[in-house]
């Protein structure tokens, strides 16, 4: 019984050691890579180890130090990098030429090329894609669906956001929704072809949405395609509210590979900052060795999320190791700016561009999010309910890409939409109350 107390005593003394570096952590924001609070908890165990061996002999003076030793080894491993501290951007694709622009914001963003290729007729305008993340590199799924355009006779263009993939950093306090919009405008200024349509899907439908409010940004845009979009501003993000048919998430085989949130270090340092304990410019993981850890294993039930439940067991790989790219700290600061935006609804009221919204039927995005993109856009011409498909709606599973190809290129045609207009602006109560 005294051997088990001493234990039980040891143990909670770690445990209580270990709590007290996590909470320096969040009260230093990860200074000094977390030497700071490593410091100063080891200091803090020091002199209670001191204090409570003070009237014994020299052997029972060590006995306090066991613990401290344990909790000092485990954090000291928060402190430590596992990875390089300096960007590591993916190897070259070897389908497509990797090119990098430098845009008038002061980005410096990867640009991959995909000319009209096969027998379809070659359309004028230039087709954009802005692909989800927020910060994230565009997946090899992704770069199929786009040459599959251009095998419909698109010019189309795609570039990997400022910080994502093997586009440059940006400083922590660059990134922001509104930066995402400019650098948008830019880019089509930059092609120099006049308006571009612009495809945007998940985050990028955000930066789509907010630009189609904004008169500069609007005035290169050509026609676009809102593809189940997150909320594009502060009230629409406070909406609570229900999603779509059931997701595989929950029920798909986990992701295997390596996870740096296994790693104690990355671990404590994304697990604080999605718990809004360290800033996304904490001092504990900088930008650079952040985006070099993180591996698609740690998106978790994130992908699964975005297939329908009766795809659970042949979710399609969506990418290589060797070219998935995300940066959790830059999403989680667009993520910020984003909530801290005021209503977008008047600006967006007053949008010209012909637009089109597509819906997912198994979407894991809150339908108010969606539902309020139509309300308060007037330009929104036609609503796409896409049957059968999860949040990633070309997927590679049986026709979906050829039925949002179709979807896609009908709207950018101005051709009769080869599904039901549906939900229109009337249809919105009725849409929400069924749960659809």
């Amino acid at each position: 019984m005294r051997l088990a107390g001493r234990l039980l005593a040891a143990v909670a003394a770690v445990v209580g050691l270990v709590a007290l570096f996590l909470a320096l952590i969040a009260a230093t924001d990860g200074s000094g890579s977390g030497f700071v609070a490593w410091s100063a908890a080891v200091g803090i165990a020091v002199l209670a180890a001191l204090w409570r061996g003070r009237r014994r002999s020299w052997q029972g003076r060590l006995v306090p130090f066991l613990p401290v030793l344990v909790a000092a080894a485990l954090t000291l491993s928060v402190c430590v990098p596992t990875v390089s501290t300096t960007r590591r951007h993916p190897a070259d694709l070897s389908f497509v030429t990797t090119e990098h622009w430098r845009l008038s914001t002061g980005s410096r963003v990867a640009v991959y090329h995909y000319p009209p290729t096969g027998n379809s007729p070659r359309h004028r305008v230039p087709l954009v894609y802005l692909n989800g993340g927020p910060v994230r590199g565009i997946s090899v799924l992704d770069h199929r669906f786009l040459q599959q355009l251009a095998g419909q006779g698109y010019d189309v263009y795609a570039y990997e956001q400022a910080g994502g993939g093997r586009s440059d950093l940006l400083p922590m306090d660059q990134y922001s929704i509104t930066r995402s919009v400019h650098d948008l405008g830019a880019f089509v200024d930059k092609l120099g072809k006049g308006h571009a349509d612009v495809l945007g899907f998940s985050s990028g439908a955000i930066v789509l949405t907010r630009a189609l409010a904004d008169p500069a940004t609007a005035a290169h845009l050509h026609r676009a395609v809102i593809a189940e979009p997150g909320p594009m501003d502060g009230p629409t993000a406070r909406i609570a509210g229900h999603k779509g048919r059931p997701s595989a998430r929950g029920i798909a085989p986990a992701m295997t590979g390596p996870r740096s949130t296994h790693v104690p270090r990355y671990g404590v340092a994304f697990g604080l900052m999605r718990l809004g304990l360290l800033s996304p410019d904490s001092g504990l993981v900088g930008q650079a060795e952040g985006a070099n850890a993180f591996t698609a294993a740690d998106l978790g039930s994130d992908t699964a999320s975005a297939y329908c439940a009766r795809d659970a067991h042949r979710i399609p790989v969506e990418d290589t190791k060797q070219n998935f790219s995300f940066s959790a700290a830059a999403s989680l600061r667009i993520q910020q700016t984003i909530e801290d935006s005021p209503s977008l609804a008047p600006q967006l009221k007053r949008s010209r561009t012909p637009a089109m919204l597509m819906i997912a039927e198994c979407s894991s995005q809150i339908r108010q999010w969606e539902t309020t993109v139509l309300a308060d856009n007037p330009a929104i011409q036609r609503t796409q309910y896409m049957p059968g498909v999860g949040h990633h709606m070309w997927n590679g599973l049986g026709d979906n890409d050829q039925r949002a190809a179709a979807v896609i290129t009908a709207f950018l045609q101005d051709k009769p939409a080869p599904l039901p207009d549906y939900p229109t602006r009337a249809d919105i109560p009725a849409f929400l109350h069924d749960h659809k």
